[in-house]
């Protein structure tokens, strides 16, 4: 098993950046890919952005430019930082742990733009 913790999220202004964090703990050996996703009221959820053990890393388009996600590996831990927010980023984001093709989610974490 494998647990993420999500922290981070909280209300910003148009223009403003957040840092998001997700803690994997438990059985976390073979980690894959981890990534975040994203689901805002009355949508369905969406990939913002993932990567892999060996770094490499997609993005929705709607984010490229303006986010970033990193991986320490050390620290067992996946980061998104997310620059010039808007409005429409509004959503709970969750992180996502892809272990021996099992699929592992946090809990999530409110991210709030307001305009």
């Amino acid at each position: 098993q494998v647990q993420l913790v999500e922290s981070g999220g909280g209300l910003v202004q148009a223009g403003g950046s957040l840092r998001l964090s997700c803690l994997a703990s438990g059985t976390i050996g073979s980690i894959d890919v981890m990534g975040w996703y994203r689901q805002a009221p009355g949508k369905q959820r969406e990939l913002v952005a993932r990567i892999t053990s060996g770094g490499s890393t997609n993005y929705a388009d709607s984010v490229k430019g303006r986010f970033t996600i990193s991986r320490d590996n050390a620290k067992n831990t996946v980061y998104l930082q997310m620059n010039s927010l808007k409005v429409e980023d509004t959503a709970v984001y969750y992180c996502k742990a892809t272990r021996l093709w099992l699929d592992y989610w946090g809990q999530g974490t409110q991210v709030t733009v307001s305009s």
